[in-house]
């Protein structure tokens, strides 16, 4: 009765300050919910206490926080599934540590800096100045007291202070940013030969006994994974929306807060020519491209169809339409191309206008002027819009009122047609797919696995749709027989095998070379092709070939004295041989540009490196007594 109450005026304030009066209530005597510890002593931190409430607090925190990034999708069962609360002791426990260790530098933050640290928070500022209401707004839209964000900022201050004083001796030397640019920009380029393990599979052949030695050598690869079965109640909004009467001072209502939702930006029609030139092309280049370009604008300006010139003479994608680019608003095109071309009236041409891909005429063909639809042009739209929002409020209100009237030991199948709903049966999922005939992503199938058999879930929204779930069965993981998975293990046997023979080919191969036998020659007598890689960085796939750490690694140690690896390196796509064919150095002039900006990169890896070393050897050698546990 009190709830439907609650529910019916949930949106007038009382009803909101009552209920945050209740949640304060609770949260202070009973903690953050009714399975939450009771003990007042959480843990010691080298003497010093964290308690209840401190640990609380932080935990809500971080649940809603989760919340917020997982919106929809959130349900309680995720606290288990990222072990939320385990995470919350530990960071209260690096806190107090730092929070120590601070106070044994002399380190401190005073009210003044507290308070112009918030003062210049960017956020709550209007104008450039300081407003006490947005600061204040902003906090409640948070459910965060001030004086709680106000320690929190002090926290962060002090943890600032802290980095400073510890990174403060902690220089970068030139060298060191010299090594650092070399490392990541060096380059190497290899020869390789492939052997692909499909050429090597109708030569494979086994016998039972092999096949089931495989098998027994490999099981675990074959392992039936849990699943388990879920009932679910679906609540589909669609079917609210007959219930749900718009009127018509609602629509003006949502028009006149929703200003921008209704504004199109200013657009113009235009085409192009374009004339291809790189950014580094050479002087001679840029002239012989300018000459080109402008001889073209002549044609233009003269009234020379300028579709016609753009099939003729644009070196663009859209050469083929006349340079049509249709309309476009700000912020869509090149920054000069933009620029130029909403600077002109219809019918207008450009002088030529220099981006990163060359010379463009441009010539605008129509202008439309920013404007805001009327209200009857987005009246239907806006109706649409309420409905829905109304109707999934109902359907959410539906959930609610299911959950709260539902016993503890509920059987779905049982309940929901006492609320003239129908249950629905998923088949037989594990843990990461797709819950069948619902969806959802890999996070909400995992959470449904933190489930008891007949264990209820929260309410949950997915894709619009609101469910509430109840596991009904679990099968164990179990090994299967040979026979139930025997053409799996033939096909992986089969696979096995020819990558063993390719592998085989490719040992073979390399020795050859190590011996001596000349690169094509050996490629001649071997019926093999060899192929070439392009130049590439220690942060580059290698081309021709994928991302191989390890041969990466390799390929940056090899040079024109030793121009072959000690083994051979193999990922899905099969076995190669490779072989150093050169080398780049950086480029200094592009050194100098970018070195500060690896100079910033190196020194926050280096504080971060500092900083985490720094507190888990704080970790290491204090005194953490765990007084009651939180990980459930």
């Amino acid at each position: 009765m009190v709830l439907s109450l609650m529910r019916k005026h949930a949106k007038s304030w009382i009803i909101k300050f009552l209920v945050g009066i209740i949640a304060v209530v609770f949260v202070f005597y009973f903690g953050y919910s009714f399975t939450a510890q009771r003990g007042l002593k959480i843990a010691y931190v080298n003497g010093e206490l964290i308690r209840e409430t401190e640990y609380e607090k932080a935990y809500r925190e971080l649940v809603d926080t989760m919340r917020r990034q997982y919106q929809g999708m959130w349900n309680d069962n995720f606290i288990k599934a990222f072990n939320l609360k385990q995470r919350a002791l530990d960071g209260l426990i690096n806190q107090k540590l730092i929070s120590q260790e601070a106070k044994k530098l002399g380190l401190d933050v005073t009210e003044s800096e507290s308070q112009k640290a918030i003062m210049n928070y960017q956020a709550f500022q209007i104008n450039g100045r300081f407003s006490m209401r947005r600061y204040q707004a902003l906090l409640s839209q948070n459910r965060m007291k001030p004086e709680d964000f106000e320690a929190t900022m002090a926290l962060q201050l002090l943890d600032a202070k802290l980095k400073q004083f510890l990174f403060s001796f902690l220089e970068v030397p030139e060298e060191g940013v010299l090594e650092y640019y070399t490392y990541n920009n060096e380059k190497v380029k290899l020869g390789f030969v492939q052997f692909k393990p499909d050429k090597f599979k109708k030569s494979t052949k086994f016998d039972q006994a092999s096949l089931e030695k495989y098998f027994e050598d490999n099981k675990e690869r074959y392992r039936i994974p849990e699943k388990i079965k879920l009932t679910y109640i679906e609540i589909d909004p669609d079917g609210f929306e007959g219930e749900v009467n718009i009127t018509e001072e609602e629509i003006e209502g949502y028009y006149g807060y929703n200003p921008d939702m209704f504004t199109e930006p200013k657009q113009v029609k235009a085409r192009h020519i374009l004339f291809k030139l790189s950014q580094d092309g050479d002087e001679a280049k840029e002239k012989e491209v300018r000459k080109a370009a402008e001889a073209v604008l002549k044609e233009a300006r003269q009234g020379k169809d300028f579709a016609e010139l753009a099939k003729k003479y644009s070196e663009g994608p859209s050469k083929s339409e006349g340079g049509d680019l249709g309309y476009f608003s700000e912020g869509q095109m090149e920054k000069p191309f933009e620029e130029a071309a909403f600077k002109l009236k219809k019918e207008e041409v450009s002088d030529l206008v220099r981006t990163r891909f060359g010379y463009h005429i441009i010539k605008v063909e129509d202008v439309k002027e920013k404007r805001t639809k009327p209200l009857e042009e987005v009246r239907e739209q806006i109706a649409e819009i309420l409905v829905k929002n109304a109707s999934a409020e109902l359907a959410h209100e539906k959930g609610l009122s299911l959950m709260d009237q539902m016993p503890y030991d509920v059987d779905l199948d049982q309940y929901a047609p006492q609320h003239q709903l129908e249950t629905r049966d998923t088949e037989y999922f594990a843990s990461g797919e797709p819950i069948p005939g619902v969806g959802g992503s890999e996070v909400e199938s995992k959470s449904m696995f933190s489930l008891d058999k007949n264990q209820t879930s929260e309410l949950i929204e997915l894709d619009g749709k609101f469910y509430i779930f109840q596991m009904v069965d679990k099968k164990v993981s179990h090994l299967p027989e040979l026979k139930i998975v025997a053409e799996k293990v033939k096909e992986d046997f089969t696979e096995y095998l020819a990558a063993k023979a390719a592998r085989g080919a490719a040992e073979s191969y390399l020795e050859e070379l190590r011996k001596g036998k000349p690169w094509e020659e050996l490629a001649k007598e071997r019926h093999v092709e060899t192929g070439d890689t392009r130049y590439f960085t220690r942060n580059d796939p290698i081309p021709e070939i994928g991302y191989d750490a390890p041969l990466i690694e390799t390929a940056f140690r090899l040079n024109k004295d030793k121009r072959y690896p000690d083994t051979i390196f193999e990922n899905n796509q099969g076995a190669y041989v490779i072989r150093w064919e050169g080398e780049k150095g950086i480029d200094k002039k592009e050194y100098e540009k970018e070195k500060e900006e690896y100079r910033f990169s190196l020194m926050r890896e280096r504080h971060k490196r500092v900083f985490q070393n720094w507190l888990q050897n704080l970790r290491k050698n204090a005194e953490i007594e765990i007084v009651t546990p939180v990980s459930s």
